[in-house]
């Protein structure tokens, strides 16, 4: 059996992954039940998040390379023929050849006829556009002459208020201060940000999930999906071009070691402490990380068992607060760095925490539960229920992250040509790992 063959165990361990991680509990603990999951030897910690998609994602990308790359006997100037994902499912290679040679042949007659038509269009439009201009002109001409004589109709009307005011100063005696004119102006007030008044910080090299300005002086914080974050120092005065001629420093708070273990650590929150010394943040390995203002690592908080999408420090700044995908939010104790406690509650992923003072706190999660919990209480103080489909518009934003883990996996794996070519097909990638799941998933319901 060769080295990239994927076993039954393996894969009914990463379809299980996918559908905790979906919040599909009812299904995944089906599924494990009777795949007898909790009886394999696999490590669920080095099992990085949408391994599922991400393979059936590279299998896709592989199957359309092989499709495309032979197919050069006509040369169109385009980027890449994205096939369906019903054909690359349902034909073999020489149909999908045979689809695309097609396809090129339609583009190329398409893109001869709209020369042709341009080539018409640039003979037959040169009186048309001179007749344009002659009318542009005329109508600016009338709109000036229009506006002059707006302009002396104002002009009049003010001698005319201010003779009038001058009259009646001269019948009732001189003092009292003269009257302004009240009038509003015909013309709104509109004002336009310079991008010379901009500042513009630069340094990440993927998307930024989180910022937050500390609360003690003129540092922002910035996680990313670089598996970094950055402590910017932004010096005081106004923004804009004398700022950009001395870019801002900024300390880089590296969330791995080495390109070996860059995968998976996307910042995707953090928070400071009320007295901005101490900088949280948390990422999709799960840990929670604690950082000086200068950007030295003190801590490294090491409980959650999937990533954490909320940190926040209580206003005594001797707690912290984190919520993670594992459906369950901790309070750390910031004296000693140990888990003060941890909530097990929810029954899908928790999204969000936010405390209410410094001993009590809510979380919310895709279950579409709110809970009040308070430290030292084995059960919540108070639940709220209600809330229809609420949070998925939050689990959208970390879907859009599956092209970008994507690419990394592919780069590290695969020759730089094969990824040049599949860096074009990215773009379009959510709709094909969407429409191949939902015909695996279809195929272990009918237990193909």
């Amino acid at each position: 059996m060769s080295k990239s063959t994927i076993t039954s165990v393996e894969l009914n361990y990463l379809v299980f992954r996918y559908l905790h991680e979906s919040g599909f509990a009812h299904s995944a603990f089906c599924l494990g039940y009777e795949a007898g999951i909790h009886r394999s030897n696999i490590d669920g910690n080095i099992i990085p998040p949408g391994a599922l998609i991400t393979i059936v994602q590279k299998g896709l990308q592989y199957i359309e390379l092989e499709a495309n790359v032979s197919n050069s006997d006509i040369d169109v100037d385009e980027e890449f023929s994205l096939l369906q994902p019903l054909d690359l499912i349902t034909k073999d290679v020489n149909e999908l050849q045979e689809i695309i040679r097609e396809r090129k042949r339609k583009k190329y007659q398409h893109e001869q006829d709209k020369d042709k038509e341009k080539d018409r269009e640039r003979t037959l439009g040169g009186e048309k556009e001179k007749e344009r201009h002659d009318r542009d002109q005329e109508r600016d001409k009338e709109k000036m002459e229009k506006d002059k004589e707006q302009e002396k109709d104002r002009e009049k009307d003010k001698q005319h208020g201010e003779r009038k005011d001058k009259a009646r100063l001269d019948e009732n005696g001189a003092g009292g201060p003269e009257p302004t004119d009240a009038a509003p102006s015909s013309h709104p007030v509109t004002s336009e940000i310079s991008s010379s008044d901009v500042t513009i910080l630069e340094g990440h090299c993927s998307e930024v999930f989180a910022c937050a300005w500390s609360p003690a002086g003129s540092l922002l914080a910035s996680g990313s999906g670089d598996s970094t974050a950055r402590i910017w120092t932004i010096p005081d005065g106004p923004c804009g071009s004398s700022v950009q001629a001395f870019p801002p420093t900024a300390h880089v708070l590296k969330h791995f070691k080495g390109r070996t273990n860059e995968k998976s650590k996307d910042v995707t929150t953090l928070d400071w402490n009320g007295e901005g010394t101490l900088l949280a943040t948390g990422s999709y390995d799960g840990h929670a990380r604690i950082w000086s203002k200068d950007g030295e690592l003190k801590n490294t908080l090491i409980k959650h068992k999937g990533p954490i999408f909320s940190l926040k420090w209580n206003k005594k700044g001797d707690f912290l607060l984190s919520g993670s995908v594992d459906k369950t939010a901790i309070v750390w104790d910031t004296k000693t760095w140990e888990c003060k406690q941890q909530f097990e509650f929810h029954s899908a992923p928790t999204l969000d925490v936010d405390w209410r003072n410094n001993n009590s706190f809510a979380t919310c999660s895709t279950d579409n539960m709110i809970y009040v919990c308070k430290i030292g209480e084995s059960r919540p103080v108070k639940a709220f229920s209600g809330h229809q489909r609420m949070l998925e518009v939050r689990h959208a934003k970390h879907l859009l992250k599956l092209p970008h883990m994507i690419l990394r996996i592919l780069v590290d794996e695969v020759p730089q040509s094969v990824v040049n070519r599949v860096k074009l097909m990215l773009s379009n990638g959510i709709q094909l790992v969407l429409c191949w799941l939902h015909a695996l998933m279809m195929g272990l319901q009918s237990g193909v």
